[in-house]
C-alpha cells in the first residue's frame, strides 16, 4: 500500500524508499499495534489532481 502514497519517497543518498511522514512515537505505536495496520496518513499519489482542479 505504501508504494502508492505521496509520502513514500526515494532517498537518493541512502538509495532506499522511505516514508516521510513526521510521525511521533505514540502515532507509530498505535499504527504498529493496530490489527488492520491502516496508516492514518496515507494519501493516494494522484498526479492528475492538480490538472483536474484547474479544469
Amino acid at each position: 500500500m505504501c508504494e502508492s502514497c505521496v509520502f513514500y519517497q526515494f532517498d537518493e543518498e541512502t538509495e532506499e524508499w522511505l516514508c516521510e511522514v513526521d510521525m511521533d512515537e505514540d502515532d507509530y505505536a498505535r499504527f504498529i499495534s493496530s490489527p488492520k495496520a491502516i496508516c492514518p496518513y496515507y494519501r493516494l499519489d494522484d498526479e492528475y489532481a492538480v490538472v483536474r482542479h484547474q479544469m
